[in-house]
């Protein structure tokens, strides 16, 4: 039997989550709930849904819901999370990335939701892409020996006359927009996938909009245990660019286009320092669907999730850490956990 997926928010990236409970055969989608009647007949009709809701309680008393997919603003998504786990009607919760605001929030829904037996888990589609499942394989097996150094980036040129609260949710303030929350969280998460670790210091420079009020450009140094260092940008003002490196002792790992390449071919470069030269490419998927099969998998044989709750935690530790760095102009020490 499908797992019935239920949507709140039915914005932008909500059409990519609808686009994937119809496309994974172990889902259909159920329900969608949203404070625009507008939005919801627009998506509703799109998607043939007719379960069309603007009170969340409502829909998930009415309908039967198993994965509830959270697609709103940041500044909602613990709040909604934990009235889904609190209601005793959903099985799991896919929330969209980044999880929640700050890691206190995070701390409330992984509560939340291991009171009530639900699967907490935050959408980062790029963690079930097949480069990346295989670009982590090769290096903890030594592909490119102790790795050393990550590179990434994920920026974008946004006309500056559109950085401003009113244009875009990722550009204000109260809605939890920003650089660092929108583009960044996938350099952050990255980097601590990589090495399997969590970040000892943070230092973060930013540039705040003077509109936007918000980190419209941000670089930020990750240092990890064992000498292992990364470098993110992200940002709202320059040439766009979405690609890792991984630097070895014994070679060299890189990906374009490693965030967002939905239906398009990517490729894995590797570099020896024995002069081996080899490019692994993989066919195009739709990381969404990837993404919702691979919950529905953790429902029907209790597999662990790929992104555990507690992961999600360190990703919002050091997403405060980036602020609270851009804020006091000084590097900031994380406590152990």
């Amino acid at each position: 039997m499908a797992h019935r997926v239920g949507i709140v928010g039915v914005g932008g990236i909500a059409h990519c989550h609808g686009r994937a409970a119809r496309e994974a055969p172990e889902a259909e989608l159920a329900g969608i709930c949203d404070v625009s009647e507008e939005a919801l007949d627009r998506f509703g009709g799109a998607f043939d849904v007719s379960g069309r809701y603007t009170d969340l309680e409502r829909m998930l008393h009415e309908e039967e819901i198993d994965i509830l997919s959270v697609c709103t603003w940041g500044n909602s998504h613990a709040d909604i999370a934990i009235r889904a786990a609190r209601s005793g009607r959903v099985r799991a919760i896919l929330c969209e990335k980044p999880i929640s605001s700050t890691a206190a929030e995070c701390e409330a829904m992984i509560e939340a939701a291991r009171e009530h037996g639900v699967l907490l888990a935050e959408a980062f589609k790029f963690r079930h892409h097949p480069c990346h499942i295989r670009a982590k394989e090769l290096i903890d097996n030594g592909e490119i020996g102790k790795v050393m150094f990550i590179r990434s980036t994920f920026t974008a040129a946004v006309d500056p006359g559109n950085l401003r609260p009113d244009y875009n949710w990722r550009f204000n303030r109260d809605k939890r927009g920003g650089a660092t929350y929108d583009l960044g969280c996938y350099c952050i998460h990255h980097a601590r996938f990589i090495t399997g670790s969590e970040p000892e210091r943070v230092h973060a420079r930013g540039h705040y909009g003077t509109r936007s009020r918000v980190p419209e450009s941000v670089l930020a140094q990750l240092e990890f245990p064992d000498e292992i260092s990364a470098q993110c940008a992200f940002s709202f003002r320059f040439y766009g660019s979405q690609e890792f490196e991984v630097y070895g002792t014994d070679g060299y790992m890189r990906m374009d286009m490693a965030w967002n390449n939905e239906d398009h071919p990517v490729a894995l470069e590797i570099l020896k320092n024995d002069g081996e030269e080899r490019t692994v490419r993989f066919a195009p998927v739709f990381q969404f669907t990837d993404q919702l099969r691979h919950l529905c998998d953790c429902l029907e044989s209790g597999r662990p999730h790929r992104i555990p709750p507690e992961n999600s935690l360190g990703n919002m530790r050091v997403i405060d850490a980036v602020h609270a760095s851009i804020d006091a102009g000084q590097p900031v020490v994380l406590n152990p956990v």
